[in-house]
C-alpha cells in the first residue's frame, strides 16, 4: 500500500511499493524484486508482506559520516597486497561499520518509516525481517547463496536501526569479499540496501523452483517445504519434502497434477519466539508423520511461480512462506534461476559409468555428472587448511562459511540437506557433483580415501568405494537427423524420465512399470488388498512401515504408481506414453514383499502365469484393480491423455475381449476420453491372427526379445544358445514384415522396442524399408538410432 514520504524520509527510504525492476542500483535486487512483485503481481493474488528498504545512497552517507571509505580501501588494498589476511581484513572493515553512528536524519528516517509500517499492522513494535541487498547482487549471471546477512524477528525501531548496520557490516564477510573479487566487481561500487518487511511468522516454509534445478526440465515447478522458518533449509539441518508439478495444467482447476510428494526427514524446526529472536525447536510427532503442504497448498504455490516466471520471463527460484496465525501464503524473495536457465539448448552432455563398485553411501544427487577424488571430511571451516583442491569434501552440512572451500571442491557429500539446502545451490553453482543427505557419510566415509560420485541415476546419487572409469559424451542435437520413422524412448525409472526431455523423440513406446512397482512400491499387490492373508509377521511389518499414513494400503499403491506414470507422460506431453501393464513373471512377483503368498511356483516362468492371463483371473483380479485404478488417476485426475495403456503376453483374441471387459469394469474403456489400447507382438499368434487382434486393439508393439525366442525356440537365458539368438534371423524379420503388413492394412500402427535398431544399422534400414511406424530405444542409443534411421531414409551419407 503506498505511503507518502515524510519530508525526513526523503533519499533514505522507499517503500517497497514504491519500487520496481528498475531500482536495483537504488535498493539492490531482492528488495527492487519484491517492490515489483508487490506492485505487479499482487493484484494476481499473489501475497508480499509490506515494508521499506534503506537506499544505496543511505549507506554511502553511513560510511561518509564515519569516515569508512577510506579505511575500507586501506585494508583491501593491505590484503590484495598481501600484508595481512582475509579474515583480518574482513574483521577490521565488519567492526568500524558495526561500531558507526547514523547521520543526522538517517536514524529518524527509518524510525518514522518503521513506525508507520507497524501503524499499518496495529502495534507498536511490529515483527520484522531485516534483510541485505545489494546494489550487484540476484543479477541474472551473478547469483550466490548467502553472501549477506538477514535478521528475523527483529522488534523495536532500536533493534532495526541495529540490524541495518549489521547487514551494512555484512557487505564485508569473508566469503562476500571473496566472492566479489573472482567475479570481478568493484568493491567500492557495490552498495547495500536493507529491506525492513513485515515478518512472516511461518509456521511451513521453503523454496519453488519454476524450472527442475537438476535436468532443466522447464514444465515442472518443484516446491520444498520444511515446518517453521526457511533457515532449517538453507542451512541443512533438515532435510525438506519435495513436491514436483506439472506446471501446464496447475490452471484446470479439475486437475492435480502433482507428480511427486516425497516426504523429508524434519526432526526439528526454526521458529520465531515472539520475544525478538528465533529458536530451534522439536517438531511434533504429527508433524514427522504427515507431509507439510496439503495438495491444495502445492498447487497454489505452483500457479504463484508461473505467474512470477511470467511476468519476470524467465525461470524463477522464488522463497515462500505460510503465517501461523492466518495460515496465509506468501511470497518473500524472488530471484532468476541462474544455472539450467544457462545450459545450452542445442547440446546434453551425458555421463555413464564404465565399471561396478561398492556403494558406501546415497543420497539426493546434484548434478547430472561423475567425479572421482579423494575423501576429505572436515568437521568445520576452521579446518580447511586440510582441504587441497579437488579433494571430495565430505562434512555434516554447509552454509555460507563454507563457501571458499566449496569453490576448490571437486564434489561434495553431506549428512544432512536437500535440494535446496546451501550445499546443493552451491554446487549446482559451481557445476560440481554432490550427494545430499545421506545420513552417515561422515562416518562411513574416511579421510584420504579414494572414492566415485555419480550423479547420473535420476534424482539419486550415489558414492561408490574406489576410482570407477566413466564415459562422457556431448551430442548436438541440432545436428541430428529429422526422421519420419517417429523414434521413441524406452523407459522405466520416472526420476531419470526427466533427464531425457530435450531428447528430439516423439515419445515414450515403452514405459515399464515394473520398475516402478519393484523399486519404488516394493509390495506385492495382493498383500496389499487382501493383507490379512500375510501371515509372516516380518513382513506385515515391513509392509506396514511402507504404507504408514495410508488408510487403504491399496491407495499406497495406487499413489506411487500413478505418480510415476505421471512423471514419464510429463516428461513427453503431448507425445503419447505407451505404458505397459504390469509383465512379472511368477518368480519375479514373488520375490515382492508379501508376494511368495499368492504365487505358484512354475518350472518355466517364461511361459506361464504372466502378462494378459493374470489380469482377468480370480488369483490376481483385485491386484490388476490397482493397476487400472492408477491409470485412470493419471488419465482423467491428473490430466496426462497422452497415456495409451498396453498389454503384455495377450495369447488369443478371446483373451484380449476378457481383458478389455475388465479394464472397462475399472472405468478404462477404449475410446473414452481418447483411450487407446495396444497390444504387445511377441507371440507368434499376434503375428498370424494380426487382423483379429487389430479389431480389439488400436495398435502393436514388437517385443523383439520375446519373438526371437518363440521364433527360434532358443531361450533368452540359455547360455549354450546364445549364438543363435538373434533378431537379424529370417525367420524373425520375416514375421515382423508381415505383421507390419497385416496390421497396415487393418489402418493400425505398429512400433518395435529393442536394442537391435541401435546396435545393428542394417536392422534399422530392414524396419524402415518394411514401413515401421515408431522405433522405440533406450535414451543412450537415440543419437545412433536417428542416424542409422536417417541414413535408411536417404537423409544423410
Amino acid at each position: 500500500m503506498p505511503r507518502a514520504q515524510t519530508a525526513s524520509q526523503a533519499d533514505v527510504i522507499r517503500w517497497l511499493d514504491t519500487l520496481g525492476s528498475a531500482d536495483v542500483a537504488r535498493v539492490g535486487g531482492k528488495n527492487a524484486s519484491l517492490g515489483e512483485m508487490i506492485g505487479a503481481l499482487k493484484k494476481r493474488g499473489i501475497r508480499v508482506p509490506d515494508g521499506f528498504a534503506t537506499t544505496a545512497d543511505t549507506y554511502r552517507r553511513f560510511l561518509k559520516a564515519n569516515g569508512l571509505p577510506e579505511h575500507i580501501r586501506a585494508e583491501l588494498d593491505a590484503w590484495t597486497a598481501g600484508e595481512q589476511s582475509l579474515s583480518e581484513t574482513g574483521t577490521s572493515i565488519r567492526t568500524q561499520i558495526r561500531n558507526g553512528r547514523f547521520p543526522d536524519g538517517v536514524a529518524e528516517a527509518i524510525r518514522e518509516a518503521y513506525h508507520a509500517l507497524g501503524a499499518a499492522y496495529g502495534t507498536d513494535a511490529v515483527d520484522v525481517a531485516v534483510r541485505s541487498s545489494a546494489t550487484a547482487e540476484d543479477l541474472p549471471d551473478a547469483s550466490f547463496a548467502g553472501q549477506q546477512e538477514s535478521y528475523l524477528d527483529v522488534r523495536g525501531a532500536s533493534a532495526v536501526l541495529t540490524a541495518c548496520k549489521r547487514c551494512f557490516a555484512s557487505l564485508f564477510t569473508d566469503r562476500a569479499i571473496g566472492y566479489r573479487e573472482k567475479q570481478g566487481f568493484d568493491h567500492h561500487e557495490v552498495a547495500l540496501s536493507v529491506g525492513i518487511q513485515k515478518m512472516v511468522r511461518a509456521d511451513k516454509s521453503g523454496v519453488l523452483f519454476t524450472i527442475d534445478p537438476e535436468t532443466g526440465f522447464p514444465d515442472t515447478t518443484v516446491i520444498n517445504a520444511a515446518y517453521g522458518l526457511g533457515e532449517s533449509v538453507v542451512k541443512g539441518i533438515v532435510n525438506p519434502d519435495q513436491y514436483t508439478v506439472y506446471t501446464p495444467f496447475v490452471d484446470d482447476a479439475s486437475l492435480t497434477p502433482i507428480l511427486e510428494k516425497t516426504k523429508g526427514d524434519q526432526e526439528q524446526k526454526i521458529v520465531s519466539t515472539g520475544e525478538g529472536g528465533t529458536a530451534t525447536v522439536p517438531t511434533t510427532a504429527e508433524e514427522q508423520d504427515s507431509y507439510v503442504l496439503s495438495d491444495d497448498e502445492t498447487l497454489t504455490l505452483a500457479r504463484w511461480g508461473r505467474i512470477i516466471e511470467e511476468h519476470y520471463d524467465r525461470p524463477m527460484d522464488v522463497e515462500w512462506a505460510r503465517d501461523r496465525d492466518s495460515g496465509e501464503l506468501f511470497v518473500v524473495q524472488a530471484r532468476p534461476e541462474t544455472v539450467q536457465s544457462r545450459q545450452a539448448a542445442g547440446t546434453l552432455q551425458t555421463y555413464r559409468l564404465t565399471e561396478d563398485g561398492t556403494r558406501l553411501v546415497s543420497g539426493t544427487g546434484i548434478g547430472k555428472s561423475v567425479v572421482s577424488g579423494t575423501v576429505r571430511v572436515l568437521n568445520s571451516v576452521e579446518e580447511g587448511e586440510r582441504f587441497e583442491d579437488g579433494d571430495i569434501l565430505v562434512t555434516e552440512m554447509t552454509d555460507p562459511d563454507w563457501g571458499p572451500i566449496l569453490e576448490r571442491a571437486g564434489g561434495v557429500v553431506t549428512d544432512r540437506g536437500g535440494r535446496t539446502s546451501h550445499a546443493a545451490i552451491v554446487s549446482r553453482e559451481l557445476g560440481i557433483p554432490a550427494v545430499i543427505g545421506c545420513g552417515d557419510a561422515t562416518t562411513t566415509l574416511s579421510d584420504d580415501q579414494t572414492i566415485t560420485l555419480s550423479c547420473t541415476d535420476g534424482d539419486q546419487g550415489h558414492v561408490y568405494d574406489g576410482e570407477l572409469g566413466f564415459e562422457t559424451d556431448e551430442i548436438d542435437l541440432d545436428a541430428l537427423p529429422d526422421t519420419d520413422t517417429r523414434v521413441m524412448l524406452n523407459l522405466a525409472s520416472p526420476s531419470a524420465a526427466l533427464d531425457w526431455w530435450k531428447l528430439p523423440v516423439e515419445g515414450v513406446g515403452l514405459a515399464r512399470m515394473e520398475y516402478i512397482i519393484n523399486n519404488i512400491i516394493k509390495v506385492h499387490p495382493m498383500a496389499l488388498v487382501a493383507f490379512d492373508q500375510v501371515q509372516d509377521k516380518l513382513t506385515r511389518r515391513r509392509i506396514e512401515e511402507l504404507t504408514q499414513g495410508y488408510d487403504d494400503k491399496g491407495e499406497y499403491f495406487v499413489d506411487h504408481l500413478s505418480r510415476g506414470i505421471a512423471t514419464i507422460a510429463a516428461a513427453q506431453h503431448p507425445h503419447p506414453v505407451i505404458v505397459r501393464l504390469s509383465d512379472f513373471k511368477t518368480n519375479e512377483y514373488a520375490d515382492l514383499i508379501g508376494g511368495q503368498a499368492f504365487e505358484p511356483h512354475e518350472e518355466n516362468p517364461m511361459l506361464g502365469w504372466r502378462g494378459a492371463s493374470r489380469y482377468y483371473s480370480d488369483d490376481y483380479r483385485e491386484g490388476f484393480a490397482l493397476e487400472c485404478r492408477a491409470l485412470k488417476r493419471v488419465r482423467d485426475e491428473m490430466g496426462f491423455t497422452n497415456v495409451v495403456a498396453m498389454v503384455p503376453f495377450c495369447r488369443t483374441p478371446e483373451e484380449a475381449d476378457r481383458v478389455l471387459d475388465v479394464m472397462a469394469d475399472h472405468g478404462l474403456e477404449r475410446g473414452t476420453n481418447g483411450l487407446e489400447v495396444y497390444v504387445m507382438a511377441e507371440i507368434p499368434a499376434n503375428i498370424a491372427l494380426a487382423d483379429r487382434f487389430a479389431e480389439r486393439f488400436d495398435g502393436f508393439s514388437i517385443g523383439t526379445n520375446d519373438l526371437t525366442q518363440l521364433t527360434l525356440g532358443v531361450g533368452r537365458d540359455a547360455e549354450r544358445l546364445a549364438h543363435l539368438f538373434d533378431e537379424r534371423n529370417p525367420a524373425v524379420k520375416r514375421r515382423i514384415g508381415e505383421l507390419i503388413e497385416d496390421a497396415h492394412a487393418a489402418g493400425r500402427p505398429v512400433g518395435i522396442c529393442g536394442q537391435a535398431p541401435s546396435d545393428y544399422p542394417e536392422f534399422a534400414e530392414f524396419l524402415v524399408e518394411a514401413g515401421i511406424d515408431t522405433i522405440s530405444v533406450t535414451p543412450d542409443s537415440v543419437p545412433d538410432v536417428l542416424r542409422h534411421v536417417g541414413q535408411a531414409e536417404g537423409q544423410t551419407e
